[in-house]
């Protein structure tokens, strides 16, 4: 979706074919994919449920989004927001004020939106890549920004593997969900930042530390 502006005192945005839209019909179609994707799931949600849900037409939906994936991880980012990226100046301060703009919106709706997904991902190719660049890939960024911050101010050694870093809290909230029905919640989300990513981000990167007796050709002593 591009960006917005104001004509005759309504919200507008421009939509896949060049024209203006009413933004007002973007919330109300995002809420029908979502109130959907609770209750069905999204193999089985459809382009024509969302627009009867919506009293719209679909035509009015493929002006906005050129498939059920697009529209789908849209509504998801318009229900959880993209977070931004703080600048504490203190890592442990930046890890937590992060997972906690993350988590403040979650709710029992929400994990029931993204339990309609989890299936979904494992074997539909295109909702997997729409999730992957506009859901996933904004979260890790903010991550990876606030490490390498952190290598900058001498917070955090070199040599880490930033991605990996950065995608410890995604797989872990994911895991949550897959095992509970329930998305973290702030207190867990940074109990993990403190006990699990603040630690290995601020521990010798692997191969960086002192040379073990494997590594330096001793034998462990029995």
């Amino acid at each position: 979706m591009s960006r917005a502006h104001r004509a005759g005192g309504v919200d507008k945005t421009r939509g896949r074919g060049g024209r203006y839209l009413d933004s007002s019909r973007d919330l109300v179609l995002r809420e029908a994919a979502l109130a959907l994707l609770a209750e069905v799931g999204y193999d089985r949600l459809t382009m024509d449920a969302v627009a009867a849900r919506a009293r719209a037409g679909k035509t009015t939906i493929y002006r906005r989004w050129p498939g059920k994936a697009e529209l789908v991880v849209d509504a998801l980012n318009s229900l959880k927001g993209v977070p931004g990226v703080p600048d504490t100046g203190s890592l442990r301060r930046d890890l937590r004020a992060l997972v906690e703009s993350i988590t403040s919106a979650e709710s029992q709706f929400a994990a029931r939106v993204m339990i309609g997904m989890v299936n979904a991902l494992a074997h539909d190719g295109e909702l997997r890549r729409v999730f992957g660049e506009k859901f996933i890939a904004p979260r890790m960024a903010a991550f990876r920004t606030v490490f390498e911050r952190a290598v900058a101010r001498g917070e955090m050694p070199g040599g880490h593997d930033l991605d990996l870093l950065a995608g410890l809290f995604p797989a872990l909230a994911l895991q949550q969900l897959v095992m509970s029905g329930e998305l973290p919640g702030t207190r867990f989300a940074c109990q993990i930042m403190d006990e699990v990513v603040y630690p290995l981000a601020t521990a010798p990167a692997a191969g960086t530390g002192p040379a073990t007796e494997a590594t330096a050709g001793g034998k462990p002593h029995g």
